[in-house]
């Protein structure tokens, strides 16, 4: 199966960019973008860049950008076990418009989750491995809701599956040794499975 990873995102550069980490003599940044949704809020979505990219980053600027969100394993024990970021493939010139918009297309790794919210609304939480070149993968989570949770629910680990969402950050509180921590989640809020022959 042939994966898709396509992430389109404008928004604000909310912070400069720090170095986050070398590898193969690459050095590699991180920032915020700040994107705002149409309910007024805004998800706030961490970005990695490599060093040549940076002359196109400047905090406070207006961005858009098209890409992948990426997944590695966070080895350090302090966190989440699962890190996702936004890996920048080309700068646009911004056109003005709020986006977010991701099309995914990969495979169920874990039993999709199915539960009710409080309020009694479908809810349904799924794992989806990205292949991605030299035979990695990227392990994204993905959230829906109402109909579509009905119909997430009913997959099967290894099924294919096409997304087409937008990337939302989470705030949650977890209960540590240390006491409670806040915490960011990142997953893709899934707005519909478009057919495969529609992409």
């Amino acid at each position: 199966m042939e994966g898709k990873n396509e992430l389109t995102l404008e928004g604000t550069v909310l912070t400069a960019p720090e170095w986050s980490h070398d590898h193969r003599d690459t050095r590699f940044y991180r920032f915020m973008l700040e994107v705002p949704r149409l309910s007024g809020d805004s998800d706030l979505l961490p970005v990695l860049l490599p060093e040549y990219q940076l002359e196109h980053v400047s905090q406070g600027q207006e961005l858009r950008l098209r890409g992948q969100l990426r997944s590695f394993n966070n080895r350090t024990g302090i966190g989440n076990r699962l890190v996702l970021t936004v890996y920048p493939l080309e700068f646009c010139p911004p056109v003005g418009e709020n986006c977010n918009h991701i099309l995914l297309r990969g495979s169920i790794c874990k039993p999709p989750v199915f539960r009710r919210t409080p309020l009694g609304r479908s809810i349904c939480d799924m794992m989806l491995a990205v292949p991605r070149r030299y035979g990695r993968a990227d392990y994204l989570p993905a959230i829906a809701w109402g109909q579509l949770a009905l119909a997430a629910a009913q997959l099967q680990v290894g099924d294919s599956l096409l997304i087409d969402g937008r990337v939302q950050s989470r705030v949650y509180h977890k209960t540590t040794d240390a006491g409670v921590e806040e915490r960011v989640a990142y997953e893709v809020s899934v707005m519909h499975f478009p057919e495969e022959d529609a992409c």
